[in-house]
């Protein structure tokens, strides 16, 4: 019957896509009485010209250029008319064009300004295209943000290059409403979205997931988007609040590159290389990479990093072009758990380099990909697109872990040799469309995707505790510095499927009303877990497990004017919640609702974007790591062991600002406000207290971030900015739960803080400079992850980078 049940479920999914594709095809032969026009705009050095504005004279059709340079013109009556091809800056064009019945004229074009002079143009500011008129990748649909009943925010490479950035958590404080929420032991950044966490179902590289138990590497990424309220119709099993999607550089059909040292405090020296080119009229390349090492400001911890990105792009008609791309990223660095609290109550008191790991821990990791994506238009309204992807993630980890020492500073260091490995496999079909039906002009996108985990993970008979120290007073104790004997006792073996097919419509009602619609059938499947027995060579398996759901969408877009644009949506998802409760019972799934409602503006001609968003997200069946032990004493350290705490209800307001309201001005900034607690508790054996904020997650958040190039001097080209980023007041360490053990309050107050960073970087040719002074004011302060790894925020630090550009 349950089989029977999900083929009927399948069935009537399959049956709403057939239905629209057949409505589609039959209404594409409504434009036999109309003419279209395709073009590309390239700059005078052939490359793509993104951006600019294409108008036909004497009629309300116009648009602007994607990234690739390419603009279509739709259902236009026979006849003679003039394209107007504009960019600030540049020469005006005017091109005669002849369009017929039934047939879509072809127009190619180079403006007079090269690529250098384009980008040139971008920065000074004049750009019309603003952040809400742009498409974005992650929203799978060719429509510009502003249409979307949802947030968006797009941090390009002008950024990434202007401020330097190392990590993931460095972009991510241009996007308020993500924060990062810890470092556990400095081998992963983990980020909260609204209140939820992130996890590895919500990153993604090239839209396909990645595992977060890696720090990506930013030198390779074009941009970086993140789509901010529900996006499980799109992705499937994803955490509420955001998914974040990392878009690496492509290869280019005209010559180019750029090579780079960057070099800064506590021994970072990261030289970087990137080329790209034609291999013939239909293959381009490109190929970049760097290597990175660096000390810190925390005693004994150190890094190393490879990291190299291939790439090729085939076209294989005027229609179908495949991009084979891959990446590989080695990562070595020392494990650091920071310094630690007392008693479980409070943060220790001890000068920011202090480590107290030992001298030999280490964890090794390695994360290799290899994908190909095909795009293949259909004709002028229907396009396909189909993405493979592996990805094969591993780490190996020994060393001393979850510093919590007792109220005198005494801690006996436990000890974890661990070797974990994931295999992943994602396949993925879009067919994206625009057909009219009556007065409406729908854009439909529908999709099906599956993906497969395959994990292992080895324990071993390594001594439980290595030693005894004390994290006030280091010399009362004499610490050990050999290294323990650990041997493989056993491994578990985890393969998890997951399957989706989704459509969805977004209806233009008329030029001021959109309506969007869709629905997603998830499936999701835990196979039984293997476990060997290394000492007996025996095998056994727990029970599998089995989700699926049905995920709506509604939203309304009205635009009372062009530049402004009000929404409201709803969206409800589905979350499995992976591994066990103390009593060895697998969790129930996470129900999900969440409203959003904003109002995107465009000032200043398109020179400015100020985007407002109020949104409420309730998850019905909250879980997070256990603290303790089923004895309630005991601290767990097993990332399985998880607890239900009940209800969540987050709230809150977001404001973004970003454009360039003035030349040579880059202006980015945001707020957010944020409460989200343990709403109820009912139903939920031991749950958290209602009424308490959730653990991780600040009230408020703050960004801006001000770069200005001087225009008009002998100092033409240099280039001056400020960043501040805030992170308001949160808990650390455990919510309190109903009839708890433990006499004291689970909840760790971490204060609130600002840092400041102030650059300066000059070009001449192909030559530039830029320099960093992050965290001038140099404030102390933390992110911590529960109460065992508390790690200080960098002090003061200087970055310098040289590059040249050919």
């Amino acid at each position: 019957m349950y089989v029977v049940f999900l083929c009927r479920k399948f069935y009537h999914s399959v049956k709403q896509i057939y239905l629209i594709l057949t409505l589609a095809f039959i209404n594409i032969a409504a434009f036999a009485q109309s003419g279209h026009i395709k073009g590309k705009i390239s700059s005078a050095d052939g490359q793509p010209a993104a951006f600019v504005t294409v108008g036909l004279k004497d009629t309300r059709k116009g648009a602007v250029t994607t990234e690739e340079g390419v603009f279509v013109l739709r259902n236009i009556k026979p006849g003679q008319y003039v394209l107007i091809i504009s960019c600030t800056g540049t020469k005006t064009l005017h091109t005669p064009v002849t369009v017929v019945a039934d047939q879509t004229a072809d127009v190619s074009l180079s403006l007079e300004a090269t690529s250098a002079q384009l980008n040139e143009i971008v920065v000074e500011g004049n750009r019309t295209r603003t952040i809400n008129k742009r498409p974005v990748s992650i929203g799978k649909l060719p429509v510009a943000a502003i249409d979307l009943p949802q947030g968006v925010a797009v941090i390009g490479h002008e950024v990434l290059e202007e401020q330097q950035v190392q990590r993931l958590s460095d972009v991510v404080k241009n996007v308020n409403g993500v924060y990062m929420a810890s470092t556990r032991a400095g081998t992963q950044e983990a980020f909260n979205a609204r209140g939820y966490s992130f996890s590895s179902s919500n990153m993604f590289k090239n839209g396909a997931r990645v595992n977060s138990g890696v720090m990506p590497e930013m030198s390779s990424l074009e941009k970086v988007e993140v789509l901010k309220g529900s996006a499980a119709i799109l992705y499937g099993n994803v955490s509420p609040g955001a998914v974040l999607n990392m878009v690496t550089k492509q290869p280019s059909f005209s010559f180019g590159g750029e090579v780079n040292v960057r070099a800064g405090s506590f021994g970072l020296l990261k030289p970087a290389f990137d080329v790209y080119g034609p291999l013939s009229s239909k293959v381009a390349y490109r190929i970049n990479g760097t290597f990175e090492t660096t000390d810190s400001y925390r005693d004994k911890v150190h890094s190393k990093r490879y990291y190299v990105n291939p790439s090729l792009l085939f076209k294989l008609n005027e229609r179908t072009t495949l991009l084979v791309q891959g990446d590989y990223l080695k990562h070595d660095f020392t494990p650091d758990f920071g310094i630690g609290s007392l008693d479980n109550t409070r943060i220790a008191d001890v000068p920011r380099n202090s480590f107290f790991g030992t001298p030999w821990q280490y964890a090794h990791t390695q994360q290799s990909s290899a994908g190909a994506a095909i795009k293949h238009q259909l004709n002028d309204n229907w396009s396909l697109n189909g993405t493979l992807t592996y990805q094969r993630y591993s780490r190996d980890y020994y060393a001393v872990e979850r510093i919590q020492a007792d109220a005198n500073g005494k801690w006996a260091r436990p000890l974890n040799r661990a070797f974990n490995s994931e295999n992943y496999y994602l396949a993925q079909v879009d067919l994206t469309g625009k057909f009219r039906t009556g007065g409406l002009e729908h854009n439909v996108l529908a999709g099906v995707d599956g993906d497969r985990y395959y994990t292992k993970a080895f324990s071993y008979n390594q001594p439980t505790i290595y030693d005894t120290i004390n994290i006030l007073h280091p010399e009362l104790y004499t610490a050990r510095t050999d290294v323990p004997d650990a041997s493989r006792i056993k491994s578990v073996t985890t393969p998890i499927n997951r399957f989706g097919v989704y459509v969805q419509d977004l209806i233009r009602i008329n030029s001021k009303l959109n309506f969007l619609a869709g629905v997603r059938f998830s499936y999701l499947q835990n196979e039984a877990p293997t476990t060997l027995d290394m000492k007996t060579n025996t095998t056994s398996q727990t029970k599998a497990k089995y989700d699926h759901a049905f995920s709506p969408r509604l939203g309304l877009v009205y635009k009372p004017i062009e530049s402004t644009a009000l929404f409201i949506s709803y969206a409800n998802s589905f979350t499995p919640n992976n591994g066990l409760d103390i009593d060895s019972n697998a969790l129930k799934p996470s129900v999900i609702d969440q409203y959003e409602a904003g109002i995107k503006n465009d000032f200043l001609g398109g020179k400015l974007s100020v985007n407002v968003t109020a949104y409420q997200i309730r998850n019905n069946n909250y879980a997070q790591t256990s603290p303790f032990q089923k004895d309630g004493v005991t601290p767990n350290n097993n990332a399985n062991l998880k607890a239900l705490i009940g209800k969540t209800l987050s709230r809150g307001v977001e404001v973004d600002i970003a454009g360039h309201p003035l030349p040579g001005l880059d202006v980015i900034a945001g707020y957010s406000y944020n409460n989200i607690t343990i709403e109820s508790t009912s139903g939920v054996t031991g749950g958290a207290v209602e009424g308490e904020r959730l653990v991780g997650n600040p009230n408020h958040t703050g960004n801006a971030s001000v770069f200005y190039t001087l225009q008009q001097s002998k100092l033409k080209g240099l280039k001056l900015g400020v960043g501040y980023y805030y992170i308001g007041q949160r808990f650390a360490g455990w919510n309190n739960t109903i009839n708890q053990t433990q006499k004291y309050n689970r909840l760790i107050s971490v204060p609130g803080f600002s840092t400041l960073d102030v650059s300066a970087g000059y070009s001449f040719k192909r030559f530039g400079v830029m320099a960093k002074v992050s965290n001038i004011t140099n404030t102390y302060n933390y992110y911590v992850h529960e109460n065992y790894s508390i790690n200080p925020i960098p002090p003061t630090a200087f970055t310098g980078t040289v590059s040249y550009k050919f």
